[in-house]
């Protein structure tokens, strides 16, 4: 069972539960809160597909945060995190999490708890990079890398050490990344993949393929038939949509 649904209180955050381990988590740019049978961890950005199973638990909720959003709240760069879940308490002093765990668990979903957490830190952290936002639209909009940089002001390699702090990797994965979530999206609404590797900016439906390998680990076959079982199975909150 997975559902989700948009955070009221964190901009472009996205709230999230689980049950169960045999759910693949799939790269998307982004960094999570997770809270694991009353523990408090975080999910760095993925290079590529991790079983949920990694961390131990049978109930997960979480708070997926937009792109670049993280680092600000953590106060770590993104890159330090990359394919690693840490507990809190490697970040963060362990009195202060003992204690944000307790106000966490106070709340009967534990979403709220998260979400309420990252609202208040953000509240008092420096802001995000100001440039991540933009930078992520813009390669979700399927941009060349060498446009985006003189776009927003930069050479390519200042644009590339900004990416690895706010994104955990340079332009060019997260580039690979969003564009793999546009196909998979399209894949999920019933498009042919043929042209959903047109629509998604591939050079051919081999080109798609050979991605979806790569960063997915799977098949474009394969994920369709577990994404269909998994929105048969769960319950979906008034919208929201099922990532795989």
């Amino acid at each position: 069972m997975y559902e989700e649904a948009p955070s009221a209180a964190v901009p472009g955050a996205v709230l999230w539960r689980a049950r169960g381990n045999g759910r693949m988590v799939l790269p998307d740019g982004c960094m999570d809160l997770l809270w694991a049978d009353g523990r408090l961890l975080v999910a760095g950005p993925d290079t590529g597909p991790h079983p949920a199973g990694e961390v131990p638990g049978g109930a997960f909720s979480g708070i997926r945060l937009a792109p670049g959003t993280a680092p600000a709240l953590l106060g770590v760069p993104a890159h330090a995190l990359r394919d690693r879940r840490v507990e809190l308490a490697e970040l963060w002093p362990a009195r202060e999490v003992r204690s944000l765990t307790g106000r966490v668990a106070a709340y009967g979903d534990p979403r709220a708890g998260l979400e309420a957490l990252a609202a208040r830190r953000a509240a008092g952290a420096a802001p995000p990079d100001p440039l991540a936002a933009e930078v992520a639209a813009r390669l979700g909009a399927g941009e060349a890398v060498a446009g985006i940089a003189a776009a927003v002001g930069l050479g390519e390699r200042q644009l590339r050490r900004r990416s690895l702090d706010a994104f955990g990797y340079g332009p060019r994965t997260l580039g690979r990344i969003l564009r793999l979530r546009r196909a998979l999206a399209l894949a999920d609404a019933g498009m042919p993949y043929a042209e959903v590797a047109c629509a998604a900016g591939y050079a051919d439906q081999a080109h798609l393929a050979r991605e979806v390998r790569a960063l997915a680990g799977t098949t474009l076959t394969a994920y369709a038939a577990g994404s269909a079982g998994a929105k048969r199975e769960t319950p979906q909150p008034s919208g929201s949509s099922t990532t795989a």
